[in-house]
Order: structure tokens, then C-alpha cells, then sequence
């Protein structure tokens, strides 16, 4: 226990700079495959991947939580949950073909068949790989799960433009979603070199089956939420409309997902080591949460203020009319980047059912403004969705941290500083950008706007507004953890 501090920042470091190839690996396959395929194809994939992600939340019954939160796990316990993930993996795979014809018929379009037919198989390879990858995640193992997520990828990646030059269209991303559970529970496997025992029973997993139980109906709510919108614009607008959207939606969530990826798994584990511990828990979750934001605030930005640029360079002119989806989604980076880590702070001191009393409010709220926003199409989705999410944030977080080792006071605090420094980046690089938009094309434009965002941003955090002292301790936990490593490797 004595050097989780240094554990915690050396995991997080390497998950940081795993996911941050990883973005840019995503965002160089979203480019290429943006501009081998069209709208209608992700549209069509988009259409089916709606609803089979409900059925994803329920792929590890939330058991790989419950695993990492306990503080004592024995063989049998994992064992027993490892058969029964692969029960649930295997129940969720014949659901899904039973959903086949019904996709068929809401959406009026038969391709539909095959597509859901095929993604199908990916619950059993999902179930197969639970309980590896939270054993990973007990013994804070993060840069192992970092390149078992990048192989992966790397591999989907590359067999979908294959596939998608040899014109095979929508089958290209058909392929790539469903090798990624497969390539990735066969690292796991071998990483962890672990073979599962037969199930017992009296081991004790009920507790856990509840707790994770609770966790994957919070998921499903929250998912409901987050998506209904791609169903109501498949069904009244079409497959080019979803396509348009969902690659807008794509974009805004990269960012988002490979930050609450790194940070939160490292963040997760190590806090549910101290949830006994008032001082040290806040202190971990304070410096987690300031991590997560510094880093979302520029990015944020950059997306709101060049739109155009950023979807000319990354998906191409084809794409132009995602552009003003792109940047009326971008506030919601944001408000993910403030929200989702609260997730840590609940999920590690036990506190699954108030997660799920949130989600049930956040839910109808959200679904409610698609519904306003539906009769404008995309554009009108996209305002009222991020406007909704943005009126939501200061009671979801005052909710979420009463009666917690963290207020709100604190939470506001940690926003307070990068925010201001974004902002003035974002008067300085937006002047700058303006000049240059008779003279450069997209990508040198955005290159400069980036440039000077971020430099600003930096002499604004870093010295303006005293946030050195912070980044140098978590350099200075990083540097003390290799050396102790290397002194280690010297005395073998």
C-alpha cells in the first residue's frame, strides 16, 4: 500500500500515453476509412450497433467492478464469474439473432439481417475476457491492458481498410467491430496466463452479483440516454442523417473515451485501495479529476472554434455537412470530462445506487430534448442535446459528491483555473486563426490555431495560474517510481 502513489501515477503515465497513440491511431483510421466508405455505410452499421449496445452493457453483468472494487478476491470467486460472464456472453449472442428480423422491420431495410447476424459472435468473445482483464486491473497491470487494447485495434483497423479497398463496403466495418473482442481476449489470455477453475458455489459472489447487477442497470440507463438519438434519426431520417451525425458523435467521443479509458481504470483501482482512507482518497481523486480536465478543456475548444477545419482535415469535404453537428456537440466534451469521473468517486466507495438514481433522472431529461430537438434533423438533435447536458452538470456533480470526502467547492475549484486559461488561449488563438483564413488551407490553419492554443493555454496554467506545483508532483511520483525499478533491476 505504502507505494500506490507511485504505482498509481507510473499506471496512469503509461494508460496516458497508451491512449493517447491510441487516439491518434482512431483518428487516423477514422480518416482513411471516412474516405473509403460513405455515410450510408456507417449509417447501416450505426443503425444496428444502437441497439446491440444495449445488449453490451450486459456483457460482464458488471462483474469485472465488482472484481477490482473488493478488497480481497479468492480463485473460486473469479473462477465462478468467469462462467458466469461466459453464460451471459453466450445468452446475449442468441438474443441478438433473435433481434435480427426485428432490426429488419423498424428500420424497413433488409441489409440489416446479415450485419446483426454477424456482430452477434462478439458477446462470446467479450464474455471469454471479463475476468482476465480485471485481474489485470487488481494488479494495476495498465500498461499490459494499453498494448493488448492497441494490438487490437491495430488489427480491426487494418482489416477493415483492407477490406474496404477491395469495395466490400459496410462488411469492412462488420469485420473490424467484431475481431477487436477477439484479438483482444486472446491478449488477455495470454498476459495474464490465467485458466479458469470450475464454478463453485457458497463462494461468496452474491454480494458481488449485486453490486455489479446495480452497475449494469446504471450503464444501461446512461446508454439508453446517450443513444436513443441515432435510433430516432435512423428511423425518421434515414441512414445518410445517422451517418452524418454518428461520425460528428464519433469524433467529439474520442477524445473523451481514451481519457476516462486511461485515467479512470488507474483512478478506479487505486481509490478503491483507500476508500478507507478520507484524506488520501480525496487527494488521489482531486488530482485525477484536475488531470482529466486540463487535458479536455483545449480540446474542447479547438472543436467548437475550428469545426470546418478539423472535419475538412480528419474526415474530408464529403463530410462538410457534419460540420455544424460537430461543433454544437463539441460543449459536451466538456461536460463529460466534469461528469464521468464522479463515476470513480461513487463506483469505488460502493455508492452504485445513488449512480443509478442519477442516471434515472439524467435519462428522461436527455431523451426528452431529442425529442424537441428530432423535427430539425441532426442539427437540431445536436443543440438539444448538448444544451441539455450543459443546464445538467452543476446538479450532477452537487448530487453525486454530498455527503463524500469531496464537495463541490473543491470540484469548481479544479475546473475554475484550466477553464480561465482555455479561454484566454481561445481569444489569442481564434484572432490568429481568423487572420490566417484567406491565406493557408485547413491543415496548416488548424495546425497554427492548435499551436497557439495550446501555448497559451500552457503559460496560463502552468505560471498564471499556479497549477506547476501539481503537474511537477505527479512528474516527480513518476520519476521516484523508475528509479525504483532501476535500482531493483541493478541489485538482480
Amino acid at each position: 500500500m505504502k507505494d500506490l502513489k507511485e504505482r498509481t501515477i507510473r499506471g496512469g503515465f503509461a494508460r496516458v500515453c497508451a491512449q493517447a497513440a491510441n487516439f491518434l491511431f482512431r483518428l487516423g483510421s477514422l480518416m482513411i476509412l471516412a474516405r473509403l466508405l460513405g455515410p450510408q455505410d456507417f449509417g447501416l452499421v450505426g443503425m444496428v450497433t444502437a441497439f446491440t449496445g444495449v445488449l453490451n452493457l450486459f456483457r460482464d453483468f458488471g462483474l469485472s467492478t465488482a472484481t477490482v472494487q473488493r478488497e480481497d478476491t479468492t480463485e473460486e470467486q473469479v473462477s465462478t464469474l468467469f462462467w458466469i460472464n461466459m453464460f451471459v456472453g453466450g445468452a446475449l449472442t442468441v438474443l441478438a439473432l433473435l433481434l435480427a428480423p426485428v432490426m429488419v422491420m423498424l428500420y424497413r431495410e433488409p441489409r440489416l439481417l446479415e450485419i446483426t447476424m454477424s456482430l452477434a459472435v462478439g458477446f462470446l468473445f467479450n464474455g471469454a475476457g471479463v475476468q482476465h482483464s480485471a485481474l489485470l486491473q487488481r494488479q494495476m497491470r495498465f500498461t499490459a491492458l494499453a498494448v493488448i487494447n492497441i494490438v487490437s485495434l491495430t488489427v480491426g483497423t487494418a482489416l477493415a481498410i483492407g477490406m474496404a479497398e477491395l469495395g466490400l463496403g459496410y462488411w469492412a466495418l462488420v469485420a473490424m467491430t467484431v475481431s477487436f473482442p477477439l484479438t483482444t481476449t486472446v491478449g488477455l489470455w495470454i498476459a495474464t496466463a490465467w485458466i479458469p477453475g470450475r464454478p463453485h458455489r457458497g463462494t461468496g459472489v452474491t454480494s458481488m452479483l449485486r453490486f455489479g447487477g446495480t452497475i449494469t442497470l446504471n450503464g444501461l440507463v446512461v446508454y439508453v440516454a446517450y443513444n436513443m438519438e441515432k435510433v430516432l434519426l435512423g428511423r425518421f431520417w434515414g441512414a445518410d442523417a445517422i451517418g452524418l451525425y454518428g461520425r460528428a458523435y464519433q469524433l467529439i467521443n474520442i477524445p473523451t473515451e481514451n481519457l476516462n479509458s486511461s485515467v479512470g481504470e488507474v483512478a478506479f483501482s487505486a481509490l478503491s485501495r483507500v476508500q478507507n482512507d478520507p484524506i488520501r482518497f480525496r487527494s488521489y481523486f482531486l488530482k485525477g479529476y484536475s488531470l482529466v480536465l486540463a487535458t479536455t478543456i483545449p480540446i474542447t475548444i479547438i472543436c467548437g472554434l475550428f469545426a470546418g477545419d478539423v472535419i475538412s482535415v480528419l474526415l474530408g469535404v464529403k463530410w462538410k455537412d457534419a460540420v455544424p453537428i460537430f461543433r454544437l456537440l463539441a460543449p459536451t466534451i466538456l461536460v463529460f470530462a466534469m461528469i464521468n469521473p464522479l463515476s470513480w468517486l461513487l463506483f469505488s466507495l460502493g455508492m452504485v445506487g445513488r449512480s443509478l438514481k442519477v442516471a434515472l433522472v439524467l435519462a428522461p431529461l436527455v431523451m426528452g430534448a431529442y425529442l424537441v430537438g428530432l423535427r430539425y434533423g441532426p442539427v437540431g438533435v445536436a443543440f438539444a442535446y448538448s444544451g441539455v447536458m450543459t443546464l445538467w452538470v452543476i446538479p450532477h456533480i452537487k448530487w453525486c459528491v454530498h455527503g463524500t470526502m469531496v464537495s463541490l467547492r473543491d470540484i469548481l475549484f479544479a475546473v475554475g483555473r484550466p477553464l480561465l486559461s482555455g479561454l484566454v488561449g481561445a481569444v489569442f488563438a481564434f484572432t490568429l486563426h481568423s487572420f490566417c483564413v484567406p491565406h493557408m488551407s485547413a491543415l496548416p490553419r488548424l495546425v497554427v490555431g492548435c499551436l497557439v492554443l495550446g501555448a497559451v493555454y500552457f503559460v496560463m496554467l502552468w505560471y498564471v495560474m499556479g497549477q506547476k506545483a501539481l503537474y511537477l508532483d505527479l512528474l516527480r511520483g513518476f520519476r521516484k517510481r523508475s528509479l525504483v525499478e532501476e535500482n531493483a533491476l541493478a541489485s538482480a
